[in-house]
């Protein structure tokens, strides 16, 4: 919220010390975690309501977590997803953000804790809502409310793909490694898709009707076997991924 982010250590229980989140850089609205291969602690990137990136860095010697940078992007709108690149080099932290105004891009933190930009785009009628990396650094945008689903070359930003998922889209879930992505519809659940296939989904998993059409969240488990979602009636739901039958209800 308004008082920036409060991490925790979850084998003690006890909140971790911060620095201070002015209230000037706007409410969080969106946050990852970040580490780079050359053991420099782990770093947590978040994003505001008034376009600026921030991003943490835990000290290895007392366990706080100290601004190492600010920044505010493009013209202040909001960063509404974020997404750290886990196959970036040893040395420098590579971000995919998407802001409310229709902009995705992709950012690097140097060694010497520079933001620098690989490359930023403007979409044609996209609000991201969500952003993955691919093979090769390609980029994935998911959009809000046209349920667009894009993908932009690394190097350049060109178009590679585009199509609708046919709804809006509330939340994105990537699984890499099985080639897919599901994402929330907001109206009868969870929808399957493959990253390189057609605009055909899979499979869709259904779910009691929502009386409130919000996002929800949704993600992969069990190694890309299963799919969990929750919802706005409390159940948090379980699907076999191959057979979308339903396994649990919580």
């Amino acid at each position: 919220g308004t008082e920036g982010v409060k991490p925790w250590d979850i084998k003690s229980w006890k909140e971790l010390t911060c620095s201070t989140h002015h209230e000037s850089q706007g409410t969080v609205s969106c946050a990852v975690w970040a580490t780079t291969r050359l053991g420099m602690g782990e770093t947590l990137c978040y994003g505001t309501g008034l376009g600026y990136i921030i991003f943490l860095r835990c000290s290895q010697i007392n366990m706080h977590f100290q601004e190492i940078c600010a920044r505010r992007l493009r013209s202040g709108f909001e960063i509404t997803c974020m997404v750290w690149d886990s196959s970036s080099s040893k040395a420098n932290m590579c971000i995919a953000v998407g802001t409310r105004d229709k902009v995705a891009q992709v950012l690097t933190l140097n060694t010497n804790l520079q933001l620098q930009a690989v490359f930023s785009v403007r979409l044609d009628n996209t609000v991201p809502k969500s952003v993955a990396f691919g093979d090769n650094g390609c980029v994935y945008v998911f959009g809000l409310y046209d349920g667009n689903f894009i993908k932009l070359k690394g190097d350049d930003s060109a178009v590679v793909k585009e199509y609708s998922c046919q709804s809006v889209i509330g939340h994105t879930a990537v699984n890499q490694r099985r080639g897919m992505f599901v994402v929330d519809n907001a109206t009868s659940g969870f929808t399957l898709y493959r990253l390189e296939g057609d605009e055909e989904p899979v499979r869709t998993f259904i779910t009691r009707a929502p009386s409130v059409s919000v996002p929800k969240q949704v993600a992969f488990g069990a190694e890309g076997r299963l799919i969990i979602g929750g919802s706005d009636h409390g159940l948090v739901y379980v699907f076999k991924r191959k057979s979308g039958k339903l396994l649990e209800s919580l």
